[in-house]
């Protein structure tokens, strides 16, 4: 599903993604870890678009950019159309309902009649366990609820791939189960994912692989049973160490 090869990004003269090799098979849960710093968020980013690497190859469901060479606008909205992004701090738009907000993309961007829209939004919020609160604002939102919103609007893009930058990092404790039981349903119907978490109990239970991150680098990446439990190189050990 994902291919990545050479991966590099910069920001002026600070090197924050060197050189990253990555495969990713299609259904599989890829959990991300790592000190802060480490450049975890910036190579999500990058397979979205959001950040435009300086060199190297991202390839996301057959579609392949080469960042060595011009890559064109349109290649990067194709990327985009492949991977569903939730963020660490929501990003709804306060000023639409639940269900405007998710279905906002379907309309402005596939151009779908509103009413097919509004079919769809619907049964996403039903998914998420929302459609109750399908007309409230997300000032009437708790941080779980905005979260799961935050879900149902990627996932109603229909991506091939699913992107999460610590989505429970902003979240009180009691509401971060609610949003780990969305993402553990997305796991088990086969959806292939991408997530950056510092939840390790969570990482252990659904990720099919973990890949630990520092400067910028892989350090290290295997099975959750290897990693959490038999890592072979001493900064994974000295990490975990610090956190479990």
């Amino acid at each position: 599903m994902i291919k990545i090869r050479g991966l590099q990004k910069s920001f002026h003269d600070q090197e924050v993604i060197k050189n990253i090799d990555l495969d990713i098979s299609p259904g599989s849960v890829v959990v991300i870890i790592g000190p802060s710093g480490s450049g975890k968020s910036t190579f999500l980013r990058c397979l979205n678009g959001l950040e435009i690497p300086n060199n190297g190859i991202i390839e996301i469901d057959g579609l392949q950019l080469d960042f060595s060479k011009k890559v064109t606008q349109k290649q990067i909205i194709d990327l985009r159309r492949r991977t569903g992004m939730v963020f660490q701090n929501y990003a709804l738009f306060p000023h639409l309902t639940v269900i405007e907000n998710i279905i906002e993309g379907l309309i402005t961007v596939k151009k779908l009649p509103k009413i097919e829209a509004i079919k769809i939004g619907e049964k996403l919020l039903e998914k998420v366990g929302l459609l109750t609160h399908k007309d409230y604002y997300p000032s009437q939102l708790s941080g779980g609820q905005e979260q799961r919103v935050a879900i149902a609007r990627a996932l109603a893009m229909d991506p091939k791939v699913m992107l999460f930058d610590e989505p429970t990092s902003a979240l009180d404790p009691e509401l971060v189960n609610e949003v780990l039981k969305v993402m553990k349903d997305l796991a088990n119907e086969g959806m292939t994912m991408v997530i950056v978490t510092h939840e390790m109990k969570f990482a252990e239970e659904v990720a099919n692989e973990v890949v630990f991150f520092d400067e910028g680098v892989i350090i290290e990446h295997g099975p959750p049973s290897l990693i959490f439990h038999n890592p072979k190189k001493e900064r994974t050990k000295k990490f975990l160490s610090l956190i479990q």
